[in-house]
C-alpha cells in the first residue's frame, strides 16, 4: 500500500471540511468571513497534526499489542470519539460545568455569545492543563521507568530510570513532588484550581491501568473475554488520546471565538493522526527505526512540564509543537545511523 493511500480518508475530510469552514462563513458572516475561516481552520489543522504526532507514534505502540479486530474499533469508533466528543463536546462540558449551565445554554452561548464562551474556557484552562499534564507525565514516567526495557536511546538517563523502576511506585513519587512543586508556584488563590485535577489526573491513570491489567488478566484466562482485553486498552488510548487534545482545544481559541471552525480545524489534524497511527502499525515503522518510541515518549515528558509551566505563564502552541516535532525527528536520525553503524560492523 502506498503512503498516499494511508491518507486518503484525511485529505477528503480536509477537502470537505475547508469547503465546509468556508461556505459556513461565506453565508453566516460574507465573503471576507469565508476566506478568514479558511485560513484559520487550515492554521488549526497544522497545530493538531504538530500536537499530535506523538500521539500517533504512542497509540502505535499500544496499538501492535491489540487484536486486529480491536486495532479497527479504535480506528473508527475512536475517531468519532476523537472528532466529535474532544473537539465539540469536550468544550461545551467545560463551559457548562464552569458556567453551571445546562447544555443547551452552553449551546446556546458558544454560538450567540462565542467571546464569552472563549473567556470561560481560558479561565478553565489551568485545572484542564494540570489534569492532563499529570496524565501524560504518568505515561512518559512509566514507559521509562520499566526494569525490562533493555533498548535505550540517551543511555546515561534512561538506564538509571531503569535500575530505578525496581523501587515501587517510584514514577508515582516523581509525579506528586512536581504537582507540589507547581502548586507552590501558582497563585494562592488559584492553588486548589491545580492541585485537585492535578491529584483527579493521577487518580485516573491509576484507574485506566487497573482496568487494562483486569481486562487483560481476563483475556488471559480465556479467549472468550479476549474482546474485554481489548476494550482496556481501547480506553487507555481514548484518554491518553483526550490529554493530548485538551492543549489543542484549548490553544485553538487564540486562534478564533467560532466553536464550529475550531471542531472542524482540529478534527481535520485528527484524521492525519489516524491516517499515521494506522501506517505505523502496518507497516511496522517503531520496529525499523529502533529510538522512535523514545522520541515519542520523550516529547510527552516535554508536554506534560510544559502544560505545567502554562498555568504560570503562556507559551505558545507553536513551540509546543516543535519541540515535540524536533525530538521525534532527531529520535528518527539517530535511528537511522544506528542502523547503518550496525550494517557496517
Amino acid at each position: 500500500m502506498s503512503t498516499l493511500s494511508y491518507f486518503k480518508w484525511a485529505l477528503i475530510i480536509t477537502v470537505l471540511g475547508l469547503a465546509a469552514s468556508a461556505a459556513y462563513g461565506y453565508f453566516a458572516f460574507g465573503p471576507e468571513a469565508a476566506l478568514a475561516f479558511l485560513f484559520i481552520t487550515a492554521v488549526l489543522a497544522v497545530l493538531e497534526i504538530s500536537l499530535s504526532f506523538d500521539n500517533a507514534v504512542v497509540n502505535a505502540n499500544k496499538l501492535k499489542q491489540m487484536s486486529h479486530a480491536w486495532q479497527r474499533r479504535f480506528l473508527t469508533w475512536g475517531i468519532l470519539i476523537a472528532v466529535f466528543g474532544m473537539r465539540l463536546l469536550f468544550p461545551l462540558v467545560i463551559v457548562a460545568l464552569a458556567a453551571h449551565l445546562g447544555p443547551l445554554d452552553a449551546i446556546h452561548l458558544a454560538f450567540a455569545e462565542p467571546r464569552a464562551y472563549a473567556a470561560i474556557m481560558h479561565e478553565a484552562h489551568m485545572p484542564i492543563a494540570a489534569f492532563g499534564g499529570t496524565f501524560l507525565l504518568m505515561v512518559g514516567l512509566t514507559y521509562f521507568f520499566d526494569h525490562e526495557k533493555d533498548v535505550h536511546w540517551v543511555s546515561s538517563l534512561e538506564r538509571p530510570m531503569c535500575r530505578l523502576a525496581s523501587i515501587k511506585g517510584i514514577e508515582i513519587g516523581i509525579a506528586l513532588l512536581l504537582i507540589l512543586v507547581f502548586s507552590g508556584l501558582v497563585a494562592e488563590e488559584r492553588k486548589t484550581d491545580f492541585l485537585y485535577p492535578a491529584i483527579y489526573g493521577l487518580v485516573t491513570f491509576l484507574a485506566v491501568e487497573v482496568l487494562s491489567g483486569l481486562l487483560d488478566a481476563s483475556q488471559a484466562k480465556t479467549a472468550k473475554m479476549a474482546a474485554q482485553g481489548g476494550f482496556g486498552a481501547f480506553i487507555y488510548l481514548e484518554v491518553l488520546d483526550a490529554s493530548f487534545s485538551f492543549d489543542g482545544v484549548v490553544g485553538a481559541f487564540a486562534l478564533t471565538k467560532n466553536l464550529l471552525v475550531i471542531a472542524i480545524g482540529l478534527g481535520i489534524g485528527a484524521m492525519y493522526v489516524r491516517s499515521l497511527t494506522i501506517m505505523l502499525v502496518d507497516r511496522k515503522t517503531l520496529s525499523q527505526f529502533r529510538f522512535l518510541e523514545h522520541g515519542a515518549f520523550y516529547a510527552i515528558l516535554v508536554l506534560a512540564v510544559i502544560m505545567f509551566t502554562q498555568t504560570l505563564m503562556h507559551i505558545p502552541e507553536a513551540i509546543t509543537g516543535l519541540v515535540g516535532a524536533g525530538l521525534i525527528g532527531l529520535s528518527i536520525w539517530s535511528s537511522v545511523r544506528w542502523k547503518r553503524a550496525m550494517q557496517q560492523a
